[in-house]
């Protein structure tokens, strides 16, 4: 089991989107924002040559750059050596940036955090922001899978470059947006201009901290999926969960079907235990630690979120109902 977060641990930000979406204007506007914070800053640019290191403004901030191929394919070694690097003197910045290339998964990114232990005991994953070019949306949804897994993936939206579509088309968007992550928060932007206290150091990714503040952030209810289409799944239960079974069930489902599964997450009700168990998952990674107490009088009840491709929801159901006391 995880050890509690600690406020010593130094916050990251995944920064990804799709070609032109707007993520460099966005670092650079963090960069050059007069905030008092101090980032480092890795950036990834795929190919042999650095492109994206020229268009980063010349900041304080140091820029660290994996260009030796896509950030989805070398990510964990180079993350993780530089994280290591950055950490020896960690006094002198307040969190991290990552910057993904274009055609990046943002996954194996977030499982870096899950996989090392030394990354994960000094630093936690904060949020995953995708920028999304609210005209080019539907167009890069037709070229790959990457754009909807950006999607899938985030945390918070910006959905960007507002200007150049009619609203009818900037609703379009949203709601199919809507439909792969009903769970990100969305903002509507222009030029990626969003106020920084909306997107950094918020917990994002940390769903405990979001139910402190969101109660109703997992939907209830169960929802049905069979189609091929990245979609969010949500499934609840009135009855404790026995944690050994979950474990199990949660542990093979993840190996089978862990590719097509991008983000999975929950707040579960144990027999007896006077405290939330907060469970999430990226890919086939798995983390989860006791979150905060249930008050007197507290309906305890679990909710279990699945975000992926190929979701079957009528299995999904029988499966977390077979972990119920």
């Amino acid at each position: 089991m995880a050890s509690p977060q600690s406020s010593a641990q130094v916050p990251v930000t995944v920064l990804t989107g799709y070609l032109g979406a707007g993520k460099t204007t966005l670092l650079n506007r963090i960069l050059s924002e007069q905030h008092g914070k101090k980032y480092a800053v890795i950036v990834n640019e795929f190919g042999e040559l650095g492109v994206d290191n020229d268009l980063v403004v010349n900041a304080d901030e140091e820029v660290f750059e994996m260009n030796n191929g896509c950030i989805c394919c070398t990510v964990r070694g180079d993350l993780i050596r530089i994280i290591e690097g950055l950490m020896k003197r960690k006094d002198k910045f307040d969190g991290i940036l990552v910057e993904t290339t274009g055609l990046a998964d943002p996954g194996p990114v977030a499982q870096t955090f899950f996989t090392d232990d030394d990354v994960k005991a000094r630093t936690r994953l904060d949020a995953i922001v995708t920028v999304i070019d609210a005209k080019h949306f539907f167009g890069q949804l037709e070229q790959g899978s990457e754009a909807e897994q950006q999607v899938a993936f985030a945390d918070v939206i910006l959905l960007n470059k507002t200007d150049l579509v009619s609203p009818d088309d900037l609703k379009k968007v949203e709601d199919k947006i809507r439909g792969i992550n009903r769970y990100a928060r969305i903002f509507r932007t222009q030029k990626s201009q969003i106020e920084l206290d909306a997107i950094l150091d918020k917990g994002a990714f940390d769903l405990a901290r979001i139910l402190e503040f969101e109660p109703d952030f997992l939907h209830s209810g169960h929802d049905h999926n069979h189609g091929d289409e990245v979609a969010s799944l949500s499934i609840s239960a009135d009855r404790p969960v026995d944690p050994d079974k979950f474990q199990k069930w949660m542990g093979a489902l993840l190996q089978i079907k862990g590719p097509d599964i991008f983000r999975s997450k929950g707040i579960l009700a144990i027999d007896g235990a006077p405290r939330r168990y907060v469970y999430q998952g990226v890919h086939m990674m798995m983390d989860s630690d006791w979150g905060s107490a249930w008050k007197d009088g507290e309906a305890r009840s679990s909710k279990l979120v699945f975000i992926g491709r190929n979701l079957d929801g009528d299995n999904l159901k029988r499966g977390f109902e077979d972990c119920l006391k």
